[in-house]
C-alpha cells in the first residue's frame, strides 16, 4: 500500500491551496482517511477526517470553517481544500489511511 501527497506550495497569508493524496495498493473506498500536519519543532497533529463513504467529516478546531476534506473513491484520491491560510498553517501535511502514511507535502504560508 502507498499514499502519495501533492499540492503543497508557498502561499501568502489569506491564500488557498488544495492538497491531493493518491492511494495505491488497497481498496481505498473501504477505508476512512485523515489528514495530519507537522510543523517544525512540533508534534504531528490531526487536521481532518472523512469516512469511507464520505458521509461523515470532522475537523480540528483550527481547521473548522477554513479547511474542507473530500474524496473521490472512483479515482482513489482524498483532498484537503485550505482557505484563508495563516502563517501558523505552515507545516508538512500528511494523509493517512489503511494504517499507511504518505511522505508528506510542504505547505508554507509567508508574505
Amino acid at each position: 500500500a502507498q499514499l502519495v501527497e501533492s499540492g503543497g506550495a508557498t502561499v501568502q497569508p489569506g491564500g488557498s491551496l488544495r492538497l491531493s493524496c493518491s492511494a495505491f495498493g488497497f481498496t481505498f473506498s473501504l477505508w476512512d482517511m485523515r489528514w495530519y500536519r507537522q510543523a517544525p519543532g512540533k508534534e504531528r497533529e490531526w487536521v481532518a477526517y472523512i469516512s469511507a463513504t464520505e458521509s461523515t467529516t470532522n475537523y480540528a478546531n483550527f481547521a473548522k470553517g477554513r479547511f474542507t476534506i473530500s474524496r473521490d473513491n472512483a479515482k482513489n484520491m482524498v483532498f484537503l481544500q485550505m482557505n484563508a491560510l495563516k502563517p501558523e498553517d505552515t507545516a508538512v501535511y500528511f494523509c493517512e489511511g489503511f494504517n499507511t502514511w504518505g511522505q508528506g507535502t510542504q505547505v508554507t504560508v509567508s508574505s
